[in-house]
């Protein structure tokens, strides 16, 4: 049987491009320029690099700087950022403002503080969670993803027994981080596999917070 999570394991080694701390989100409604304009300081004009430039942009280290770097590429009619040393995305008040007229899915890896997962719709946060662990979470409507959490073996309801409850969720901690790009999938229709790193990014620092 093939691993549902294979095309997502990437991005949780070591040896990965995009290192310990990287957010990546998902934009439906607005264009990579749009979306560099949300994130980007106002007279940033953005670039377009590969995607192993992201880390030479401006004058600081992204895991060194306020807000990181961010690139923009269009996959299946959305666009998708990834922040290299940031997590603006998946912080409530500016998913608040990043979702603004649009959907967007986030998800954060922060090997030194807590990963997030974030759902916003026009400028209100839906459901938000803790990887693996969506029971618990926050938001407007924390059920609306349940069908999709479902098909992925996430719990939407907590089991009755403790023990079964401790043994899924070391089980999906595991795989909490290519889990959580899983669930992103299915929500958006575009897997964040390496592949995509191969096409040219439209870029700029994140403007500090």
């Amino acid at each position: 049987m093939a691993d549902p999570l294979a095309p997502y394991r990437w991005v949780d080694r070591p040896e990965n491009v995009l290192e310990e701390v990287f957010s990546v989100s998902f934009f439906r409604g607005l264009t990579p320029s749009e979306v560099l304009f949300r994130f980007a300081a106002p007279d940033a004009a953005g670039e377009e690099v590969a995607f192993p430039e992201l880390w030479d942009l401006g004058d600081e280290h992204p895991l060194e700087s306020e807000g990181g770097h961010v690139g923009v590429v269009q996959a299946n009619g959305w666009s998708v950022a990834v922040e290299l040393g940031g997590w603006t995305a998946v912080e409530t008040g500016h998913a608040s403002d990043l979702s603004r007229g649009c959907e967007m899915v986030a998800v954060l890896r922060h090997d030194h503080a807590t990963d997030r997962f974030v759902y916003a719709v026009d400028g209100e946060v839906v459901t938000g969670f803790v990887p693996p662990w969506p029971l618990g979470g926050w938001g407007s409507d924390p059920g609306r993803l349940n069908e999709a959490m479902h098909r992925l073996g996430m719990p939407t309801a907590r089991p009755v027994d403790d023990g079964a409850a401790d043994a899924l969720f070391r089980r999906l901690h595991r795989d909490k981080i290519a889990l959580t790009f899983a669930l992103a999938a299915e929500i958006t229709g575009v897997p964040f596999t390496r592949d995509l790193t191969g096409f040219p990014f439209l870029a700029a620092p994140v403007r500090g917070r």
